[in-house]
């Protein structure tokens, strides 16, 4: 073989050491040749859309622009944020034109199952509903499953519906660090009822309640069993309780403890002012009491909008997500800050060996951090 067939990689010097043989292409009968000469093949770059590309496509509904905006407010990653910030800035006067309504339960209440039917009910009222559903992050492995849109798989279907599957990321009380912003997003994109599914772990999840109008508490029968699991403190909470998988045999005893909840709210102070908290009974399989929750839902946005108390948890919210950024804001920039990152290993070594207390440590830690800039 001569030496210009042998490849570009072989030493010209030491011909012999090359065993590659380069064989002239035949052309069959009645196969046409399709081989072009000098193409060069190169790996597709997934360009990143603009802001303004983003903007318009967000304003418009599109689906998929949507959701790399919400990816791209979700992301961890340094050079995002900013990117992020400036989306969110453009959105902001779009935003907060929704009914906002945080749904919770003990694990097996059957929360997905409810959105579905609750959501499909809207959709079919020609309503617009977004999901934002939080999945638990493991504390091992740190994923997660995100498998609501298989749960949902009708709703999933429906036109009118978007479904937004995110992991806790280690964020207690049952919510994505980012769910704020996911939920302007989706305001900004036309939707006009978000439904925000936490974890489902019970008495923990408090921090949904900053972020949402309507807090509503799924529940199984047995109340006297899920009363002491989840004390009183999630029910304080809640501005309506809803005893699910009231069908069947086990309808009778759904009704039983729904009167059992009503008995126990009227001593609590309800969750939100000029409000009743009741327990209702529903069943996502025969569609019975999901149009009552729709109907108490407005009842409840028509009285707070009358007596400004719904404007004044919108101002809460609003300052809550502040301080919530703050908050992260300074986590990031403490473990990102040199320093930090070079006295943190040899500190926690020491905590361990019992050679520097926990207090000490930390305070070393924030003297570099305040007094060193880099």
């Amino acid at each position: 073989m001569a030496t210009d067939h042998k490849p570009e990689w072989s030493d010209p010097n030491n011909p012999e050491n090359c065993s590659s043989i380069v064989r002239k292409g035949q052309e069959h009968e009645g196969q046409s040749a399709s081989i072009q000469k000098n193409i060069r093949f190169q790996k597709r770059r997934n360009s990143e859309p603009s802001v303004d590309e983003l903007y318009e496509g967000v304003i418009k509904g599109e689906r998929s622009l949507l959701a790399r905006a919400l990816t791209l407010v979700e992301s961890n990653a340094e050079q995002h944020f900013q990117k992020a910030q400036q989306l969110l800035q453009k959105l902001l006067p779009n935003g907060g034109k929704s009914i906002r309504i945080g749904i919770t339960g003990v694990p097996g209440a059957g929360k997905s199952t409810f959105i579905e039917a609750f959501g499909s009910y809207l959709c079919d009222l020609g309503h617009r509903v977004a999901v934002l559903a939080i999945d638990p992050s493991s504390s091992i492995s740190g994923g997660s499953i995100l498998g609501d849109k298989t749960r949902m798989e009708q709703l999933a279907r429906n036109p009118r519906a978007f479904i937004r599957p995110s992991p806790t990321a280690g964020k207690l009380g049952g919510v994505h660090r980012k769910t704020r912003e996911s939920l302007l997003i989706c305001e900004a994109a036309g939707y006009d009822v978000i439904l925000i599914e936490t974890v489902g772990v019970g008495q923990s999840e408090v921090i949904i309640r900053d972020m949402v109008d309507f807090f509503m508490l799924l529940v199984l029968t047995g109340a006297g069993d899920e009363l002491q699991g989840m004390k009183k403190g999630i029910m304080e909470l809640a501005d309506a309780i809803l005893v699910h998988k009231a069908d069947g045999a086990n309808k009778q005893k759904a009704e039983q403890t729904r009167k059992e909840y009503n008995r126990i709210l009227h001593f609590l102070q309800p969750a939100t002012k000029g409000w009743a908290t009741k327990a209702y009974t529903c069943s996502s399989m025969t569609q019975e009491g999901i149009s009552e929750i729709w109907r108490v839902i407005q009842s409840f946005e028509q009285t707070g909008k009358a007596s400004g108390v719904f404007n004044e948890r919108r101002k809460s919210q609003a300052r809550e997500w502040l301080y919530s950024m703050i908050t992260d804001q300074l986590e990031f920039h403490f473990y990102q800050h040199r320093g930090i990152r070079n006295q943190l290993p040899k500190l926690e070594n020491e905590v361990i060996a019992g050679e520097k207390t926990v207090a000490a440590a930390v305070e070393t830690l924030f003297n570099t951090f305040l007094t060193n800039k880099e």
